[in-house]
């Protein structure tokens, strides 16, 4: 197991982007000048130090988190090996591409190598540019050869640091959504802050620097930040077709960086649809929105070797179905509240039906199954029937897939981010519905909208957008922990938003009677540099304590296994084990893997459950010809696996085989009563004894603390 150790000695002032005030100012001497100008200069004044604010904390943010990955590794001083064994599971697979178009003769034959790849999966030939997304591996690959950075800088560092940099991108979108959305730049720079005080609940990328989201999410970011822009009033068709192709890039880039990003695009339209729904949001506006979803996911498609996991997903289906139900529902906005109730009430079930038959059809055209083990999940999740389906179990009992742990909240609140989130989010959706009703209802009296006047916040369509956004990313995070660094970012920007703005502050002294322009400002500024002291006073310390901890990567049975494989085993041997270790594998020694951990594939999964009958109790003929089958040279037996005790029974992996193979679990405790004895044993442990039936068909060649490799016979 990889752990880390105690390293050993050895080698101003902000101004809100509203209209300048058309009022005059009368000197002494009683000339009479405009504001215009003042204004003017005073609006290029806090934008640029508001923009070089932005910048600042977006570096130091990147330096933070590569001197944390620096300090919790030592990574500058550990051999190649370590470094590459420090990417663990999924994250060694990524980085072994971009490993291996380095090491190419040209780039063309390393572009060659990824489309016609025959190590990924033994006895299969596939497109590695179809089936995984990484784009990124290749263009960062190819940037490496062509730039003349070779004699400064190791491949591996210019990977890392482009993933840190990144980091300032992701910041400094986070910091500018909510300055758009605030009018003020002091909003940035309290939803920075919180990011990086937040940092154990927004970001994982200091340990897991090639995961997908780690590429994708500053893009989405970028994405949502654009939109907020869009969605202002009064923008010139000029500033809206450069915005609009700004969503257009930063939607593309997050959808070829991140197989999931279909899932989130999916709740995004559904926010859009809300919002269009009750007319919260500009027709025109959300129907280019759906458009670009649509457009970018098919050019990423293209880009896929027209991948059958994107030709399948329920977003095409879905805003597909949202643009013909509008055309066929024409007058959707028009009439009284019962009759634009009944209208929208028969405009959901229309797309909900439509949605469902064109992406049936597609399915069934196309004989899709690439993503039935993410339904079958979420059917199991959610309590519509019990499964025995081993993937469906597998994702089941990761705690990266359980519900959003309590002492998350906690943690939020220390930095007073979850207290203010939850103050804010109450009064917009308090105000949303207030808002939503009246548009639903139609009405234009004049005394109703002075009543309503304090609630004109949320009729801004970017606040409107950004209150929804929150809402289901915050359902789809609660749901699933591993989706919260999509929540948790956001909530420091719609955090930060309404505690720097105007009209939240308005809304408020207008329901108490104690409304005054200069008493807003007083109380928001004040509010604002008291949680920034706080914030300063209370986890600066702490910061500076975690840059001075110094560790180092500590995992001697894994080098170990690796140095033994790449001195022992012909270039050519195939190797069978644990989805994790083997992409570990690939990496660091370049054989030949049975399965590995990206899992957007039917036939890999069936293939990995086939392998892992090693862990199960199948008789060693049994598990000799499904490994043979498969072309398996060796096989990986890891002590942790087949001991297994981080999960309670029913979660071990070897308890998910025996009930995917009608066997009873081990240990105490109740069985279902359709499950019965094996006649065998566990295979893991039972062929350490060295029995003939075993020892016929596989010899140890290799032996740790950790793991035993055994070869198999080549029967004729």
């Amino acid at each position: 197991m990889t752990t880390v150790r105690q390293r050993r000695a050895g080698k101003g002032t902000e101004a809100a982007e509203d209209q300048p005030s058309e009022e005059k100012n009368v000197k002494p001497d009683g000339k009479i000048l405009s504001d215009h100008t003042g204004g003017r200069l005073w609006n290029i004044l806090s934008i640029s130090v508001g923009g070089i604010v932005a910048l600042s904390l977006g570096l130091l943010t990147s330096v933070y988190v590569a001197t944390l990955h620096e300090n919790d590794l030592w990574f500058s001083n550990i051999k190649e090996v370590e470094r590459e064994i420090s990417f663990r599971t999924e994250c060694g697979l990524y980085y072994s591409y971009y490993k291996q178009m380095i090491q190419a003769a040209s780039i063309q034959q390393g572009l060659h190598g990824l489309v016609y790849d025959n190590k990924t999966e033994s006895v299969r030939t596939i497109n590695i540019l179809e089936r995984m997304n990484v784009y990124q591996e290749v263009l960062l690959s190819i940037l490496y050869r062509i730039l003349p950075i070779q004699q400064y800088l190791e491949p591996v560092y210019f990977y890392i640091y482009t993933l840190f940099g990144l980091q300032a991108v992701y910041v400094i979108a986070l910091y500018v959504t909510s300055w758009l959305l605030s009018g003020t730049w002091l909003s940035g720079l309290l939803a920075a802050c919180w990011y990086i005080t937040n940092r154990t609940d927004t970001t994982r990328v200091e340990f897991t620097i090639p995961l997908r989201e780690n590429w994708a999410l500053p893009f989405f970011a970028v994405q949502i930040a654009a939109i907020t822009y869009l969605l202002r009033t009064h923008l010139q068709p000029v500033q809206e077709r450069l915005t609009l192709t700004a969503v257009f890039i930063a939607t593309f880039l997050f959808s070829l960086t991140w197989q999931f990003n279909q899932f989130m695009m999916l709740i995004q339209a559904l926010a859009l649809f809300i919002l269009d729904c009750f007319d919260m949001l500009p027709t025109a506006k959300v129907t280019w929105l759906y458009i670009i979803q649509i457009s970018a996911l098919l050019l990423v498609c293209v880009l896929q070797f027209f991948n059958s996991m994107i030709l399948g997903s329920l977003l095409i289906s879905f805003n597909a179905s949202v643009l013909i139900a509008r055309t066929i529902q024409k007058n959707l906005k028009k009439g009284g509240l019962l009759n634009r109730l009944g209208k929208l009430i028969l405009h959901v079930l229309l797309v909900l039906c439509l949605t469902l038959l064109i992406n049936k059809f597609i399915k069934k055209s196309l004989n899709l199954e690439s993503d039935e083990h993410i339904f079958k999940f979420l059917k199991a999740k959610f309590g519509f029937g019990a499964t025995r389906d081993f993937d469906a179990n597998l994702y089941l009992c990761e705690e990266a897939f359980g519900l959003l742990p309590l002492n998350t909240f906690s943690r939020l609140s220390d930095t007073l981010l979850f207290y203010v989130y939850v103050f804010v989010l109450f009064l917009l959706t308090v105000a949303a519905v207030i808002v939503a009703f009246q548009n639903l209802s139609g009405s234009n009296q004049v005394q109703f909208m002075e009543k309503m006047e304090e609630y004109t916040i949320t009729l801004k369509p970017d606040a409107a957008y950004n209150l929804i956004h929150t809402v289901l990313f915050g359902c789809l995070a609660l749901s699933t922990m591993r989706m919260k660094y999509l929540w948790t970012s956001h909530m420091c920007v719609f955090a930060s938003f309404g505690l720097c703005s105007t009209e939240v502050w308005k809304l408020i002294l207008k329901c108490i009677h104690l409304y005054t322009s200069q008493r807003t400002h007083v109380i928001k500024y004040s509010i604002l540099i008291i949680t920034l002291l706080y914030i300063s006073y209370k986890f600066w310390p702490g910061i500076m304590d975690e840059l001075s901890e110094l560790r180092e990567f500590y995992d001697p049975d894994t080098v170990e296994l690796m140095n033994w494989i790449k001195s022992s085993t012909p270039n050519t041997a195939v190797f069978a084990g644990s989805m994790q270790l083997l992409a570990g594998v690939k990496l660091c020694t370049g054989r030949t893997l049975t399965n590995h951990p990206h899992y957007e594939d039917k036939n890999l999964r069936e293939r990995t459950k086939q392998i892992y009958q090693i862990y199960a109790k199948r008789s060693p003929e049994d598990v000799y010809r499904i490994l043979r089958s498969f072309g398996t040279d060796y096989v990986i037996l890891e002590d942790s696996i087949c001991y297994e005790r981080r999960h309670s029974r029913g979660c071990r992996l070897r308890d998910l085989l025996d009930i995917a193979n009608g066997h009873i679990m081990d240990g105490l405790g109740e069985n279902e009563p359709d499950l019965k004895p094996s006649l065998y044993p566990r295979f893991c442990e039972e062929i350490k004894k060295n029995l003939p039936p075993y020892t016929v068909h596989f010899t140890r060649v290799f032996q740790n603390k950790t793991f035993h490799v055994y070869k198999l016979a080549k029967h004729k």
